[in-house]
């Protein structure tokens, strides 16, 4: 269940809420009991993704053999 982040303006604490995403503009009450409350926004991290491939080392410079005559 996704976990939202609130604000209350009237005593600025900083609280969260569990609860269905279908009910995720619902007001939520400060945990004091004030009302006036605003959701914030919140960073999203995704995990789980595949490292980006390596890449190879760097071959010889060119030229006519590519670099391995020039030492």
């Amino acid at each position: 269940m996704p976990r939202y982040e609130y604000r209350c303006r009237e005593c600025g604490r900083s609280f969260e809420v569990n609860r269905p995403m279908a009910q995720s503009g619902a007001p939520a009450d400060c945990p004091a009991g004030h009302q006036d409350t605003v959701k914030l926004l919140s960073a999203v991290a995704v995990g789980g993704s595949s490292p980006s491939p390596q890449q190879p080392p760097p071959q010889g410079g060119g030229g006519c053999c590519g670099g391995g005559c020039c030492a």
